[in-house]
């Protein structure tokens, strides 16, 4: 269970700065994406924030706890590992459910592009540091 727990918490930790830093990068360099977030399809309750802070931490835990059961199936170096186990969580996840979210929701492409983007990233970052910690 150690070795689920510290690997997810540190990956959440890191997770947490990229999804700051990939707000902030998104606001200042593409100003006309960030300013769909202000459709009423976007919750902007103040009480609720502490949902996007918590975000990486849940998706941290639950790719600790995925890396643990399938991190002998992985072969090859330390790079290649971490980078196969974050294109597998975009092709198996994230893909599937941006697809749905651009079906069901009035949400342009360029945004679902940024919010693909910060997954895949989120999902190497991970798998490098759970390659690292729990090799």
């Amino acid at each position: 269970m150690k070795k689920i727990i510290i690997p997810g918490i540190v990956a959440g930790f890191a997770l947490l700065i990229l999804s700051v830093a990939g707000l902030y990068a998104t606001v200042w360099i593409f100003p006309g994406i960030a300013a769909q977030y202000f459709d009423p399809a976007f919750d902007m309750q103040s009480s609720r924030v502490m949902i996007y802070y918590l975000h990486p931490f849940i998706i941290a835990m639950a790719l600790s706890f995925f890396w643990a059961r399938f991190k002998a199936v992985l072969t090859g170096s330390f790079i290649t590992r971490g980078i196969e186990f974050g294109l597998i969580y975009a092709l198996v996840a994230v893909f599937p459910m941006m697809w749905l979210i651009y079906g069901a929701m009035s949400v342009s492409i360029e945004m679902l592009a940024t919010w693909f983007i910060l997954a895949v990233l989120q999902g190497l970052i991970a798998g490098l540091i759970y390659e690292k910690l729990n090799p």
